[in-house]
């Protein structure tokens, strides 16, 4: 079998999971790692995150007196989740979390701050990670590609999307890329997915995520489920395909999301009456957006909420798409909006904002099945030699239904498959670990 190229680690997707992973094999200076992307220039979903680094047990989490844990952490999670079988999965993603917080802080020189003003549903303390600035996810790839750019052993190649796995007696050997159009053929010893997930793929989106149809559609374009299909050609066992990241307060109109705080602070969801309809607090964003898919909805804030709101990029995003209104009253507001009969809490301080929501798909949330490495598991059995998967291309944690995903999830998972592949990689080249 012939090769165009030959590296130790073959990483195909070039957002947080694929960069993490890269990073950490490549502390072995005898591996050589090849990134492929598909396109930097469409970007991946981490770039349009919040950037938001869930983790128990930090030390930013104990200069301000929070007792957390890796441990609380994952039962927070598998409280949620409804599915108790991901626990293997969620303990060992929760374990790593609060080590590359701070790996990503002390040796890539990312601003990291815990979010304090960042209360979410189901999580029991404040634990979601940001940077100083909240600028989101643009400034954490900005930090994984500096990074993976100083590596000597590290080669980052864009416009280079995979189109293929190369298999031999049952084990995968190498992938096969594109590169300015023409195919290429590279031959690894460790091949690692670490593409998004489908959630732009209409037909399987239609397959297995029905409900989502009609739903505005947040993600990137390049979020079309190829690693997946590679998978399933090889036999991998697939988990959760019905599950995908929802949001139900994306701006009607503008596409833009307002901060998941505000339901926190106080703001409130009424109908087109001007009736609440919804304990705002006791839903994640993700579950809000199934509640408010037939519903016309407006979200209602006041002055002081907006204040701690406008910390994030989220919300001035919105701001500059003209994505909310200002009011001086709630009559000014009601009239506005056309609700009849709108009562607000007393203690509003004008003036008030207003948006109208409805609800969003960000990422899906199924993947190929992989164990705690990050190896893809064969159907039969087993795992697939040679092939390691994360990020949208594996089963996340959120459970089988848009329901159970929790604040964080996303990156907890993208980051942590990336640390864990990572190691177990730079590892087992030094013989540390089998397989």
């Amino acid at each position: 079998m012939t090769f165009d190229d030959q590296v130790d680690v073959a990483v195909l997707g070039g957002g947080a999971c694929g960069l993490v992973a890269a990073l950490r094999a490549a502390r072995d200076p005898g591996l050589v790692v090849a990134v492929y992307e598909k396109s930097t220039r469409e970007g991946c979903n981490t770039r349009y995150s919040s950037g938001s680094l869930a983790a128990g047990g930090t030390r930013y989490q104990r200069a301000a007196g929070i007792d957390d844990s890796p441990g609380r952490h994952a039962r927070d999670i598998l409280a949620v989740n409804g599915d108790p079988a991901s626990a293997p999965i969620v303990n060992a993603l929760c374990r790593v979390a609060p080590r590359y917080v701070e790996w990503l802080a002390d040796d890539l020189g990312h601003p990291v701050e815990l979010g304090l003003d960042m209360a979410r549903a189901g999580q029991s303390v404040p634990r979601l990670h940001t940077d100083t600035g909240r600028a989101g996810g643009a400034r954490l790839m900005e930090t994984l590609r500096r990074a993976a750019e100083a590596a000597p052993n590290i080669a980052f190649v864009d416009n280079a999307p995979g189109i293929g796995l190369i298999s031999r007696n049952d084990a995968v050997v190498g992938a096969e890329v594109l590169e300015n159009g023409v195919k290429r053929r590279v031959g690894a010893g460790a091949v690692v997915l670490a593409a998004d997930g489908f959630a732009n793929n209409p037909a399987m989106m239609a397959e297995h995520c029905p409900e989502a149809e009609g739903a505005f559609y947040g993600g990137v374009s390049t979020s079309t489920g190829d690693a997946i299909g590679w998978g399933l050609e090889l036999g991998a066992a697939v988990r959760n395909m019905g599950s995908f990241l929802g949001h139900g307060l994306v701006v009607q109109g503008h596409g833009t999301r307002l901060n998941p705080v505000l339901p926190f602070l106080g703001a409130v969801l009424v109908d087109d009456q001007g009736h609440r309809f919804v304990d705002e607090k006791a839903q994640g964003y993700s579950k809000l957006g199934r509640i408010i898919a037939d519903r016309r909805a407006v979200l209602i804030w006041d002055q002081p909420m907006h204040e701690t709101a406008m910390h994030s990029e989220l919300m001035r995003e919105s701001e500059t798409a003209g994505a909310f209104t200002t009011h001086p009253t709630p009559a000014h507001l009601a009239a506005a909006y056309s609700l009849p009969d709108l009562t607000l809490p007393a203690d509003f301080t004008p003036p008030l904002r207003a948006g109208r929501v409805t609800s969003g798909i960000l990422t899906t949330q199924g993947g190929l099945l992989v164990d705690p490495r990050g190896r893809v598991q064969h159907r039969t059995g087993g795992w697939i030699k040679g092939l390691y998967a994360g990020g949208g291309s594996a089963c996340g944690i959120s459970g089988p239904s848009s329901e159970g995903y929790m604040s964080g999830n996303g990156l907890l998972a993208a980051l942590g498959f990336g640390w864990l592949i990572g190691d177990h990689l730079a590892a087992r080249e030094r013989g540390i670990m089998a397989g």
